[in-house]
């Protein structure tokens, strides 16, 4: 199966801009075309792209991105780089959520101080 540019970025939420700077920064490669010129993209173009959108949408950035698909480009012998590559993703992700978990309790207890402010009031209006 082929997919046009304009297919893979509705079924990847991949701009088309996004596209073409990925493929000039390295991290699309070998993307056919047709006889037009126009890229072509494969299944494996956009199994390819859910990592990326993965990888992205979870925070990693560009450069890191462009050092992973280096490495997974260069075959086997570098899978234990690869692994370490995403492990300190894994563990940039863990401290991101650590962190927003503690803005959430943050904002929770504005939620609680502005349900009692509200409570409050409903309360006089009654009682008058």
């Amino acid at each position: 199966m082929r997919y046009s540019p304009g297919q893979v970025a509705e079924q990847t939420g991949f701009s088309l801009d996004t596209l073409r700077y990925y493929e000039r920064i390295g991290l699309l490669d070998d993307i056919a075309r047709n006889s037009g010129g126009r890229r072509v993209f494969t299944e494996d173009d956009l199994a390819w792209l859910r990592i990326l959108r993965c990888l992205r949408d979870t925070g990693m950035p560009i450069q890191r991105m462009v050092r992973y698909a280096e490495l997974v480009r260069g075959g086997d012998e570098t899978v234990a780089e690869r692994l370490e590559v995403l492990r300190e993703h894994d563990r940039d992700i863990d401290e991101k959520i650590a962190h927003l978990r503690v803005e959430q309790e943050h904002i929770r207890s504005k939620i609680d101080h502005y349900q009692q402010n509200l409570a409050g009031r409903t309360e006089s209006v009654s009682q008058a």
